[in-house]
């Protein structure tokens, strides 16, 4: 039996299975950058832009839910397994849970719509407010066509084919860009039709990826029928969902929470127990804009070894030997890339935020620039932490532990619930980002813990030590020559405008960041890249080109 953790049972070998899915989640996560430049070059830090972010980000909050963790992690040991005795099963099995997850998601969709018709027919009248339900009423649909695609997605998978199943949010993006440009192009701005139009072409995303997917699947996919082992197999997927979706979406909970509080003063007013609300009608479109940029290097990176190590941790469950070689290697993956990720992201907030966000007629104005470019601040610091949140968890759920995550996830959304109520009044919305990050950092600790307590996995041992002190050393090079290119660019005192100064400096430090971070990694002799480059690994540990 093979002891290295890149290769199982002909799957492509871990490193190749993150640079797989990392490629396409890549191009995905450029796609939605353009696209979220797009939107706030089109509404700017203003009411409706903020409006758009929330009716975005509700349901948008399942696809990052369910397609990068959720459900897929309670269907595919189910999936697997089955898929491993009998792929007929496996097929009635998938077949009745997208049934019946599709039923219940419409289900829901449709009472939502209702409350929220009664709510704007029945409530207090505010333009913002009114503009804001009914763009949450417009996008409302993605939900269940979303929740579909994710779990078409984990069946994907389980069959090897990363890439599409990484691919769904290249759809998405592809539809808001075109709308959005085209709006770009004509010069409307910040125009409820506008709003409602990329509201529309989300929908219709979702109907293109559920669709795609299932024909790509149409193979592995039958009618629902109730057999005894589909229905049993059917009724453990739901029942583990929930404990699941808490573990895993921690972070997906906060930024709901964060959402929630950011839009008080639009959805309720511009007071709280008779004080002045700290956040404004901006707070939410500076808040959702931040988070997409250290959502980026989570999203190519931190995901993509958390979808590719899962399927290996949940065939290796019952042996703790290669369970902790698997997990170990995703640990140090994820530190990899997320430990120099959190501190360039500290390096070039504010250049970043300006290049993007800000500069000339549209998008953010120059004091929008600077608040969002202090919450990047506070997200920044625990990139690292939200990508082994994801590893750790599904090692939990690998092992069938849906109860310690859910305990974990639990205290870590009051704790951030807590922090948020606290730091709003001094920092306004950078206190919801710092919030974030030290209940992250807090979870990592926790779940680290209990891994070694409760899964009697040891997640560090006198190598992954090695390793990960190999990774904050060049991680902490890498940051020096950053600041030190940033520094000497701002002295040189160049000629330009500040939109173009910013992205020259950008370019500059991004640059450096990454030829240094990789040189200094491979003078250190960490192996992380090494592995990144292997295609696979042979049964003997030995990685071939």
């Amino acid at each position: 039996m093979s002891t290295d953790p890149g290769h199982a049972d002909g799957v492509p070998a871990l490193g190749s299975a993150v640079r797989t899915t990392g490629a396409v989640t890549l191009v995905s996560r450029l796609g939605g950058l353009a696209r979220d430049v797009i939107v706030v070059r089109i509404f700017g830090d203003t009411a409706i832009g903020s409006a758009f972010a929330a009716a975005f980000a509700i349901p948008n909050t399942f696809r990052r839910l369910f397609g990068e963790g959720a459900l897929s992690a309670a269907f595919l040991p189910q999936y697997a397994q089955a898929q491993r005795h009998d792929p007929e099963v496996a097929a009635r099995f998938a077949g009745l849970v997208v049934a019946a997850l599709g039923l219940a998601t419409a289900a829901l969709t449709i009472a939502a719509e209702v409350v929220l018709l009664l709510v704007l027919l029945l409530g207090p009248h505010s333009v913002d407010r009114s503009l804001s339900l009914r763009l949450i009423m417009v996008m409302l649909p993605f939900m269940p066509l979303i929740c579909m695609a994710a779990i078409l997605g984990g069946m994907l998978q389980v069959h090897g084919r990363f890439g599409p199943a990484a691919s769904g949010p290249i759809v998405l993006n592809a539809f808001i860009i075109a709308v959005g440009a085209w709006h770009l192009a004509l010069g409307t701005f910040a125009t409820e039709p506008t709003a409602y139009l990329l509201g529309a072409a989300t929908v219709l995303s979702g109907v293109t990826q559920a669709g795609w997917f299932a024909l790509l699947l149409r193979a592995h996919l039958r009618r629902p029928r109730l057999t005894p082992d589909a229905v049993h197999r059917a009724r453990v997927t739901l029942r583990r969902f929930v404990p699941v979706a808490l573990g895993l979406g921690t972070l997906q909970l906060n930024g709901f929470v964060d959402m929630l509080i950011a839009m008080w003063p639009i959805w309720v007013g511009p007071r709280l127990l008779g004080r002045a609300y700290p956040l404004d009608e901006a707070s939410n479109v500076i808040l959702a804009s931040a988070q997409k940029l250290y959502q980026f290097p989570l999203g190519v990176f931190g995901i993509a070894v958390a979808a590719a190590v899962f399927p290996m941790l949940a065939r290796a469950a019952d042996e703790p030997h290669r369970f902790e070689q698997i997990l170990r290697r995703g640990l140090r993956l994820s530190l990899f890339i997320g430990l120099p990720a959190s501190l360039g992201l500290v390096l070039v907030r504010h250049d970043v935020t300006l290049a993007l966000f800000g500069g000339g007629s549209t998008g953010f104005s120059p004091e929008g620039v600077d608040r969002a470019a202090a919450v990047v601040l506070g997200f920044a610091p625990a990139v690292w932490a939200y990508s082994l949140n994801h590893v750790f968890t599904r090692a939990f759920y690998a092992r069938g532990d849906t109860a310690t995550p859910v305990y974990v996830a639990i205290a870590a959304v009051g704790l951030n619930v807590a922090l948020n109520l606290t730091l709003i009044w001094p920092l306004r919305e950078a206190g919801l980002a710092w919030s974030t990050a030290a209940s992250a950092m807090a979870q990592t600790a926790a779940l680290a813990w209990l891994c070694a307590r409760r899964l009697r996995v040891a997640p560090l041992d006198w190598a992954t030590a090695r390793a990960v002190a190999r990774i904050a050393a060049a991680s902490l090079l890498m940051g020096v020559a950053v600041w030190g290119v940033g520094r000497a660019l701002q002295q040189a005192n160049l000629s330009l405008s500040p939109w173009w100064g910013a992205l020259v400096r950008l370019a500059a430090m991004t640059g450096v960041g990454g030829v240094s971070y990789l040189a200094f990694a491979r003078l250190l002799g960490a192996p992380e890249l090494a592995w990144m480059l292997a295609r696979s690994v042979a049964r003997n540990g030995a990685a071939t080109p």
